[in-house]
């Protein structure tokens, strides 16, 4: 395959077929549903080759203006140092605009992000397996289509964006639960299909004892369930979740990209992160 023979073209729902088959290739567990859902919330390209196969993706998924998020990034392997990859980010960042970005690195990925002006904000550690079986926690509730404003006002706040589209697509295809103090919501997470089974997340808390409530609390209801969650190393949540059968299985690096005006970007104030909820 030659880099001249490859072609940049706007991400489509006709290249989710060929996208679905790319990710299998990494062994990524994404079904057509889970890239539906990234394509609804995103922007991006896709590289075909000269017999019109996928041979890259990128999504970009903005979060009003205050951030975008860059997702399921692939370079088919037989198209690998050839310059695809930066071409694709290129093709990102002018998706992006001005805002900041963030995106999720993988070991081979790190270099030319660096490259390309991210730096290291924190480690995701990924988690998944059989859920045991466990009891309900106390102080934890379904919620309603009555708590989605608060879901989304207390989102914003922690996560320092505005992610109104994500939630409505989460309440879309899944559940939220929330813990509620004094008539007020003070931590929420969601649970959706995803890959082999179900993911958890986004869980937005103040404290990991709160973040382990709601995650138990989906778990609760689905005994041996294949479940994922993804956290923030720095949540100190890993050794229960390993102790609940959630097996640590990998990873990445979650990585930052500011503005070009200059400004920071706030960082989230999370205790579990759900692959960023998307890949």
């Amino acid at each position: 395959m030659q880099q001249g023979e490859i072609e940049l073209q706007d991400f489509g729902p006709d290249h989710i077929e060929g996208a679905v088959a790319l990710s299998r290739q990494e062994n990524w567990p994404h079904r057509p549903q889970d890239w539906q859902m990234a394509l609804q919330l995103s922007s991006g390209a896709v590289a075909l080759d000269d017999h019109g196969r996928v041979a890259g993706t990128i999504l970009v998924t903005p979060y009003g203006a205050d951030c975008a998020m860059i997702n399921m990034v692939i370079v088919d392997r037989n198209a690998r140092g050839k310059g695809l990859g930066r071409r694709l980010m290129e093709q990102a960042f002018a998706l992006a605009e001005d805002r900041p970005l963030r995106l999720v690195a993988t070991t081979d990925g790190m270099p030319l992000y660096q490259k390309l002006g991210f730096v290291p904000s924190a480690t995701i550690l990924q988690h998944q397996g059989n859920v045991a079986e466990l009891g309900a926690p106390d102080g934890v509730e379904a919620a309603s289509a009555d708590d989605l404003p608060e879901i989304k006002a207390l989102d914003r706040d922690a996560y320092g964006a505005d992610r109104e589209a994500l939630i409505d697509a989460l309440a879309e295809r899944g559940e939220f639960a929330v813990i509620r103090r004094n008539g007020v919501i003070e931590a929420y997470a969601a649970i959706r299909p995803f890959g082999r089974g179900e993911v958890i997340g986004p869980v937005i808390a103040g404290n990991a004892d709160d973040a382990k409530s709601l995650i138990g609390f989906f778990a609760a209801s689905r005994p041996r369930a294949f479940l994922r969650v993804d956290t923030d190393s720095r949540t100190g949540i890993a050794g229960w979740l390993a102790e609940i059968g959630l097996t640590h299985v990998g990873g990445g690096v979650a990585m930052d990209r500011p503005a070009k005006n200059g400004l920071e970007q706030v960082r989230p104030k999370v205790y579990a992160l759900a692959n960023q909820a998307l890949g």
